[in-house]
């Protein structure tokens, strides 16, 4: 008898396991949380513990999980994730020296009246409003706090009118893709949260004026109005702007493109 040899061939599957680790970070972005530490950053209307630093650093942190989560070509990094005090010049050396693609800073706003209320976000350049510039000067104030009282900086004079023109002559190239993302954010602010809007800004903030990239700064809304402090505190108010933050960056991230030089272009 003949014995018919029958061969079976079974589908050879390979599957490929990775993790986000595995995936090349091409892109980095600077989350600040504003003040911190020894700085509480404004105390809002006294009635809650918790101040301008605490408010900032939730928002960021959860920023910095849904752009983990859902970007694993992007590497987040922090200039604080915890209660400490980085000086001015430290959040833009950090920004710096990872060469960025972007960065944002987060704050909470105040203002004498307390019927001031929404959200504004700022790019650099010099004021156009003595309200702007009244911000900004109350934001630089924090180098005062550090160790050598602001004698490291060359200079500026957060105090000094005369500083913020000074800072106005700097040549910003990050000017047109620092608006296009500010823009977004009080989109997103005015159109899913229903925030007034008061636009974007251009002033003479420390962190987004000497970065070297699309930098902006988010002033959430005002904690010095009894109304929005009780929305910026509560959870469910915190989530909601970090996700329109997160949705702001993944929109400009979407929109534009790095090139073979390393600078970043419209797409």
């Amino acid at each position: 008898s003949r014995v018919i040899g029958l061969v079976i061939l079974f589908p050879i599957v390979f599957y490929s396991f990775y993790t986000t680790e595995d995936i090349e970070k091409t892109y980095v972005v600077v989350l600040d949380a504003g003040h911190g530490g020894k700085d509480p950053g404004n105390l809002g209307t006294g009635r809650l513990k918790k101040t301008e630093k605490d408010v900032a650093l939730d928002v960021v942190l959860q920023v910095g999980k849904m752009i983990e989560q859902n970007h694993p070509d992007v590497k987040v990094i922090y200039t604080r994730s915890g209660d400490t005090y980085p000086s001015l010049k430290e959040r833009v050396l950090i920004a710096n020296k990872v060469k960025a693609d972007v960065f944002i800073s987060v704050h909470c706003n105040a203002n004498a009246k307390p019927a001031a209320f929404g959200s504004e976000s700022f790019v650099m350049g010099l004021h156009n409003s003595e309200e702007s510039l009244a911000t900004a000067m109350k934001e630089n104030a924090s180098i005062f706090l550090e160790d050598n009282k602001g004698q490291d900086y060359d200079g500026f004079d957060p105090n000094n009118p005369d500083t913020y023109i000074a800072l106005s002559l700097r040549e910003n190239v990050f000017l047109e893709q620092s608006a296009n993302l500010a823009k977004n954010v009080q989109d997103l602010f005015r159109a899913k949260l229903g925030r007034k809007d008061r636009g974007v800004k251009q002033a003479g903030y420390y962190v987004i004026s000497f970065t070297n990239m699309p930098s902006i700064l988010i002033e959430l809304g005002f904690l010095t109005n009894p109304q929005e402090e009780d929305y910026l505190q509560s959870t469910s108010g915190k989530a909601q702007l970090s996700k329109s933050i997160y949705h702001a960056f993944a929109a400009y991230k979407n929109s534009t493109q790095v090139d073979i030089s390393g600078g970043v272009v419209e797409t």
